[in-house]
């Protein structure tokens, strides 16, 4: 395990637009933004593992087909290879949602991958070495005066 201070400054600066996408996707008033916006954040917490953890490869001659994010999640992190299957089954959706369908995604939908990127934003920061962050369920439960400490 990695010490938080170990990291790239990719790795934080990935973790840090996650963090924004999700806090837009909480906010977003649209169902289709909110979903895209969630699925984003799962994405660059996505980038922020890989910045810490993929090591850069030569390409062979032949040149070597490119992977996508969920796909190269799965290789580098076989742990999270199931949540890497569950956001890539979501990649569609999450395009038809940027391109404007209103049919998309349902808001409840809409709402559970804000849940689900939530929690997957904490696996990686706790697979970084670093702290979770409170995630928004338990944060919003908490009272008015501690939530400004936490």
């Amino acid at each position: 395990m990695s010490h938080p201070f170990d990291l790239p400054a990719a790795t934080h600066a990935y973790l840090e637009r996650a963090a924004t996408s999700l806090s837009e996707a909480m906010t977003a008033t649209e169902v289709p933004a909110r979903y895209a916006h969630a699925h984003v954040a799962a994405l660059r917490a996505t980038a922020a593992l890989l910045a810490a953890r993929a090591t850069p490869t030569l390409p062979n001659r032949r040149g070597r087909q490119q992977k996508n994010a969920w796909v190269l999640l799965a290789e580098v992190a076989p742990e999270l290879a199931e949540w890497a299957t569950f956001f890539s089954a979501g990649a569609a959706k999450r395009a038809a949602a940027e391109a404007g369908s209103q049919r998309a995604v349902t808001e409840r939908e809409a709402d559970d991958l804000v849940r689900d990127a939530d929690r997957f934003l904490g696996v990686v920061e706790e697979s970084l070495g670093m702290t979770r962050h409170v995630p928004v369920q338990e944060h919003l439960a908490l009272p008015a005066k501690r939530r400004s400490i936490a």
